[in-house]
This record gives structure tokens, C-alpha cells and sequence, in this order.
């Protein structure tokens, strides 16, 4: 791994996008621990994409306008779907925290499928990977994988960190009423935009 590589990926993974926004809001609403399964969903729904460059599939995806289309707006409708969950208190994102709620797993699928229905991740690594790619390199599969795999992990690190430093701030948000239902409103609107500027991307 290059100082490059480093240095690229790390500001891409800390510029706040679908999955940061996620963790915090878990974060917030959970605490420490749930912030960690989040991040750990989110991670691992990049992996998929990181396959998927590698056997070329993503080039499948970002020349077939319709199958893009088709995973695009599926990423849409669940992106709605969480900013209706979180207007509701219904569901994985509910700040009324009980144990009903506190499922571990259903932390990890949500981020899982939040990373997984984002086609333009697939195209990211299918145009960033190969820009470090060795030229000497005897196994440039292995290599891709290697440097998608490091990805993973500094992705996983910086979401928990993101995580932990909104749990901090749980039982000053959580004690008010006021700063709660501001919060509420605004977690459900960031989803809402979320969605939005993906029903809007273009490949």
C-alpha cells in the first residue's frame, strides 16, 4: 500500500456521506456499541462493490443504463423508507430505545443494504482501484483485492470513530425534548436528501 492510496482513500471515507450519517444517527439514538455493528454494516456492504469491480461486473453495470436504474432507485425507495422509519419511531432507527429495538443484526443488515443498493460505489472502485495498481504486479486481481480489503478496514475505523463521538453527545441530545424532536425531524430530512441526490446522479 502506497502513501497515496492512503492518503486518497482517507479523505474519501471521511467526507460524510450515506453510511457516516447513518452511524452517527445510530450513534446518537443506540450509543457506542450499536454505532460499532452500523459501522460494521456499512463495511461490509462496500465489499460486494469491491467484487464486483474486480470480475468487471461493475463495467456491466455502468453500461447497462437499465440495471443501473433499477438498483439506483431501489437504493432510493430504502433511503425513504428509513426517513419515514425515523418520522415514525418504528424500526432499526427508532430512538426509543428497548430491547425490541436493540437488535444487533438488523443494525448490521441495514448499513449492509444501505452501502449494497448504491450502484455508483461499484463504478467508484472499478475506476479508483486500478490507479494503484502495480505495474509490475504478477497478480493484479490479488492486488486489487488487497487495496480494496485495506479500504474496508479504514472505512470500518473512521465510521467507528464518527460513531463514538456521536454517542458522546447522546445524553445531551437525548435528555431534551426540543433538541430531540429537532433532531428527529432533521435525521429523516438528511435521509430524504440522501435519496434525492441518488435518484439524481447520473452514472
Amino acid at each position: 500500500m502506497s502513501l497515496e492510496f492512503f492518503l486518497t482513500a482517507l479523505v474519501i471515507i471521511l467526507i460524510p456521506g450515506t453510511g457516516v450519517i447513518y452511524t452517527i444517527t445510530i450513534g446518537i439514538a443506540r450509543g457506542r456499541m450499536s454505532s460499532f455493528f452500523a459501522a460494521f454494516g456499512c463495511t461490509m456492504g462496500i465489499l460486494p462493490h469491491i467484487l464486483a469491480s474486480i470480475m468487471g461486473l461493475a463495467a456491466i453495470l455502468h453500461s447497462s443504463a437499465l440495471l443501473f436504474q433499477m438498483v439506483k432507485y431501489a437504493g432510493v425507495a430504502y433511503l425513504l423508507f428509513l426517513a419515514f422509519q425515523i418520522l415514525m419511531q418504528k424500526g432499526t432507527l427508532s430512538f426509543e430505545h428497548d430491547g425490541k429495538n436493540n437488535n444487533r443484526l438488523g443494525l448490521i443488515k441495514v448499513g449492509f443494504l444501505i452501502n449494497i443498493l448504491n450502484p455508483k460505489l461499484s463504478i467508484f472502485f472499478l475506476a479508483f482501484l486500478p490507479q494503484f495498481i502495480s505495474t509490475n504486479a504478477q497478480n493484479n486481481i490479488w492486488q486489487m483485492l488487497s487495496l480494496g480489503i485495506i479500504f474496508m478496514f479504514m472505512t470500518f475505523i473512521v465510521f467507528t470513530i464518527y460513531g463514538s463521538f456521536a454517542a458522546l453527545a447522546r445524553e445531551k441530545i437525548l435528555s431534551s425534548k426540543a433538541i430531540m424532536k429537532w433532531f428527529n425531524r432533521s435525521s429523516a430530512a438528511i435521509f430524504a436528501a440522501l435519496s434525492l441526490k441518488l435518484a439524481l446522479s447520473e452514472k
